[in-house]
């Protein structure tokens, strides 16, 4: 059995996941691992491009883009998570196709891992080509009271205050580590037990949200999130989504998802109807914007 399975869903960064599997194979340290790419209908060549330039990974074409968690989902069990007919590596990793690793990351990870046995997640600190942090790398679950934090300004305005601040958990010193409740799908490593106890990721999501759900759902099983930053990946970030014009539309259709799956049925009438208000209007306004966009092209 080794101990890693990697799992990069690909869409339309061709250039991007040939560097992304690059760093994944100049590794260093003692660990075997397997890469799986599933490719979410590309018509950019990276298909073709992982299967010319890297035979050893395990390649998925799909004919038509299925999305983020269905993608990962078809990765992992093709890996042998979640199946029990199949060994599995002891971790998977997520990773997105526009992320470039250090050498030592993926053996770093693993002994962080190993060193917290209560980790049922672990993500790295990830950084944006200009250096600056990545804020979705730690996360406070979106709660009514810190999605309306974010919502209305105030986490912006106020970024430092550990009420005001929770979405991003910008009030944390981003060199120490924590405890958080959820890190980024960019770079999110998941120990096989917690796999097998919650199962996969969930499909009704698209392309935002289903990593926050799986941590819930992994966090709610009795594991553990932790952000480590004694690692550091690169993170391009948004290289697939922005060739996506209803990218802000799935957004807030995930907001929703979590909303009704984790909070609706504990939420004051009065305050639920604010809350479906609030995400109906963004959502409408983004619908708009989208059409006016496609008017013009």
């Amino acid at each position: 059995m080794c101990d890693l399975g990697i799992v990069i869903v690909s869409y339309n960064t061709c250039n991007l996941l040939r560097a992304c599997l690059r760093s994944v194979y100049a590794g260093q340290g003692d660990l075997s691992f397997e890469v799986c790419v599933v490719d979410n209908a590309s018509s950019d060549g990276s298909a073709s491009m992982v299967t010319r330039e890297f035979p050893q990974v395990h390649l998925i074409v799909n004919a038509t883009n299925v999305g983020y968690p269905a993608a990962n989902n078809q990765g992992l069990r093709s890996l042998g998570f979640a199946n029990p007919a199949m060994p599995s590596p002891a971790f998977a990793l997520l990773l997105n196709s526009d992320t470039e690793l250090p050498p030592n990351a993926l053996k770093q990870m693993l002994d962080f891992m190993t060193a917290h046995p209560d980790a049922g997640i672990a993500g790295p600190k990830l950084v944006l080509p200009d250096g600056s942090l990545d804020l979705a790398c730690r996360r406070s679950f979106p709660t009514p009271e810190v999605s309306f934090y974010r919502l209305t300004g105030l986490s912006r305005l106020f970024p430092r205050s550990r009420r005001f601040g929770r979405y991003n958990l910008t009030y944390l010193d981003p060199d120490q580590v924590a405890e958080v409740d959820s890190v980024v799908g960019a770079f999110m490593m998941v120990r096989a037990e917690a796999i097998a106890q919650v199962g996969l990721m969930d499909e009704q999501f698209f392309m935002y949200g289903e990593d926050l759900d799986w941590a819930y759902r992994i966090r709610q099983a009795g594991w553990k999130v932790y952000y480590n930053p004694q690692v550091t990946v690169l993170h391009i970030k948004r290289a697939s989504t922005r060739q996506n014009p209803r990218a802000q539309i799935e957004f807030y259709r995930a907001m929703e998802i979590f909303y009704r799956k984790h909070y609706a049925s504990q939420t004051p009438r009065l305050l639920h109807m604010l809350i479906m208000s609030v995400i109906s209007a963004r959502t409408g306004l983004e619908r708009l914007r989208v059409a006016g966009l496609r008017q013009r092209a």
